[in-house]
């Protein structure tokens, strides 16, 4: 790469937005000054109350406070943290299904779900800069000094941190929308960024209200029902947190390989559940998956049925509880990081096993059997070392003493070593070379303006697919919510070697990009059968013809059209790894949160926890 094409390509950075690029120059302004404005009055009602020249907010905490038995500074920002999570969830959900719906956003201000995530984000970095701000005291052993006389509890700092790496990735969306063209996939690395801070602070929120608990001391009356579903919810909220990386499965539009999908699910099952488990006691894993179920299937139906998206289904995780629960029955309770990392295997095993059954009954996608031993090889040892990991959660939040220093970051180490290793063989896939369809279109009724119809589809050569591929089937997608919600899937009838037909008509006009998909094990391509012209990306219509034969090519040239080919790859490659630097300081800050809470007088072993009588909430 040259420095005049460095240079080329970073000048997209000052550019007016175009389609298929960054936001318009005068929106970027806009939010600019918007969110200049808002910090600044922020930031000076903190500097009021530090001052104690306001009681306003000290009041308002404190009420939260008595209600809720917990000091000021945990009660308040929790009860933010609550109500903007399940904000940024509904945006988060609808964002996805307008994008599967609809295309590409016209700017960031035209898609009403942007402002949900928006405000959400904000509002996480609001609530762990509260905490953070609130205590006039040193708020408990843990706290970090921030200046003489001001220290912060751990939890807040970490929230607010994910708070501002999940609102970074809004700026950091249209520079690289600017650079790359955009990327209209969950797993763009902008996107995960957003998604990982708000999935990841509700550890941070877990850990919050732990050093709340502590600093109330033991004389403090037993915790309500309120509180305890509180906890609860906070486990779901992990649940759901650490699945949000698999909803572009859920929505039946993934693009990437499917051995991802029972990787994701064994992952997310085994590291919260285990630490739901260790710290609520009996039923506790089964409670958060409830709870998980109840919150995520309510926003599915706000945004499927209710508003006319596209519809999602997700995982249940009941297997992964049922697992955790059963092996917590046993003396295995007792050696926490041999309970982890026995529940992760049993979750990535028998907990996937029983999940296939919901997975094959409802999703679009089934997991056929050829999946299983690629699939096992990297659920296993994957939520193993995570089982390990929630396990070492569950032993800070229950006052157990952790293994060593060396220990506990080598676990947390070869953890992410793992879940590496899995995602760079899971980004590995083929393309068949000289490898073509042959599709013979026959014409079906139309559908309001829309033209209709089916197709049979020679593949050449004839042996290219196994007899148990993933998926042979064609998408149809972003064709407008008033059209079907604006997807269409159909898995294609086999009847011959190489030779399938449709099941139902497909839509090849208007505004879809309709292909044809096949995943067989490592290969994974696609033809276009139609899509649409696209001039603010100045890309040609592709005709659907009556009698066609097309090339097998990438499937993200197809799903990703507004991507940019003629960037570098380096350039790619150094944001990319920004990105993953990111992340990995937000990982190891949590990990680094744990340890410090943990630095107290332990119990030496953990005591079954079985259900408090409740008092007032």
């Amino acid at each position: 790469m040259t420095v005049e094409s460095l240079q080329s390509n970073v000048s997209f950075l000052a550019a007016q937005g175009t389609e298929g690029g960054g936001a318009a120059i005068g929106e970027v302004i806009g939010m600019s000054v918007v969110g200049l404005i808002v910090g600044l009055i922020l930031l000076y009602i903190g500097y009021l109350h530090r001052a104690r020249k306001i009681t306003w907010l000290k009041n308002l905490a404190d009420r939260a406070g008595e209600r809720f038995k917990r000091p000021a500074w945990v009660a308040l920002p929790i009860m933010m943290f609550i109500s903007t999570i399940i904000t940024a969830l509904f945006g988060f959900i609808w964002d996805v299904s307008l994008h599967i719906g609809n295309g590409r956003d016209s700017g960031p201000l035209a898609n009403p779900a942007h402002y949900f995530i928006l405000f959400g984000l904000f509002i996480l970095f609001v609530a762990g800069c509260t905490a953070c701000v609130l205590p006039y005291e040193k708020p408990g052993p843990y706290a970090v000094r921030i200046t003489r006389n001001w220290y912060a509890p751990v939890g807040g700092l970490l929230m607010a941190g994910c708070g501002l790496y999940a609102l970074l990735g809004f700026p950091l969306d249209d520079v690289w929308h600017r650079i790359f063209g955009q990327d209209v996939t969950l797993w763009g690395p902008t996107h995960l960024m957003m998604i990982g801070g708000a999935g990841f602070s509700t550890l941070a929120a877990l850990y919050l209200e732990h050093e709340g608990r502590r600093s109330v001391g033991k004389d403090a009356p037993k915790d309500g029902p309120g509180l305890k579903f509180v906890r609860y919810l906070a486990f779901g909220g992990i649940v759901i947190g650490l699945s949000v990386y698999q909803i572009e499965f859920d929505f039946g539009v993934m693009q990437f390989r499917q051995v991802f999908e029972p990787m994701l699910i064994a992952a997310a099952g085994a590291f919260a559940l285990v630490a739901a488990r260790m710290l609520m006691g009996r039923g506790a894993a089964l409670i958060a998956v409830l709870l998980a179920i109840a919150l995520r299937g309510l926003v599915s139906l706000i945004v499927g049925p209710i508003l006319g998206a596209p519809i999602n289904w997700f995982a249940l995780y009941l297997g992964a509880a049922l697992v955790v629960e059963v092996l917590a029955l046993t003396p295995l309770l007792k050696r926490p990081m041999l309970f982890g990392l026995v529940s992760g295997i049993g979750v990535a095993t028998v907990g996937l096993w029983i999940e296939s059954f919901w997975i094959n009954a409802v999703y679009e996608y089934s997991w056929p059997t050829s999946i299983w031993p690629e699939a096992l090889a990297m659920a296993v040892p994957v939520a193993a070392l995570v089982g390990v990991c929630g396990a070492m959660v569950g032993m800070v939040l229950t006052d157990q003493k952790l293994p060593s220093r060396a220990i506990g970051i080598g676990v947390v180490a070869l953890a992410v070593i793992a879940l590496g290793g899995a995602t760079a063989n899971g980004l590995r896939y083929d393309v068949p070379q000289n490898a073509t369809a042959s599709f013979t279109l026959t014409e079906a009724p139309s559908v309001g303006d829309q033209r209709m119809a089916t197709a049979d589809i020679r593949i050449n050569p004839p042996d290219l697919i196994t007899e148990d591929p993933n998926w042979v089937s064609i998408l149809g997608w972003q064709g407008g919510l008033a059209n079907d919600r604006g997807k269409f899937v159909d898995h294609l009838e086999k009847v011959g070697p190489g030779h399938f037909r449709s099941t139902a008509p497909m839509p090849v006009s208007g505004s879809w990009k309709t292909l044809l998909r096949v995943h067989d094990g490592r290969t994974m391509a696609a033809v276009p059968i139609y899509l649409h012209g696209d001039p603010g990306i100045g890309a040609a219509e592709v005709p659907a013809e009556a009698s066609m034969t097309r090339p097998f090519v990438s499937e993200i040239t197809i799903l990703q059209r507004e991507r940019n080919p003629d960037v570098p790859q380096a350039l790619w490659l150094i944001g990319c790894l920004i990105v993953l630097a990111c992340t990995l300081t937000m990982i190891g800050g949590l990990a680094w949160g744990a340890g410090r809470l943990n630095r107290n007088e332990p119990t030496s072993t953990i005591t079954e926890r079985q259900p408090e009588p409740s008092g007032q909430a």
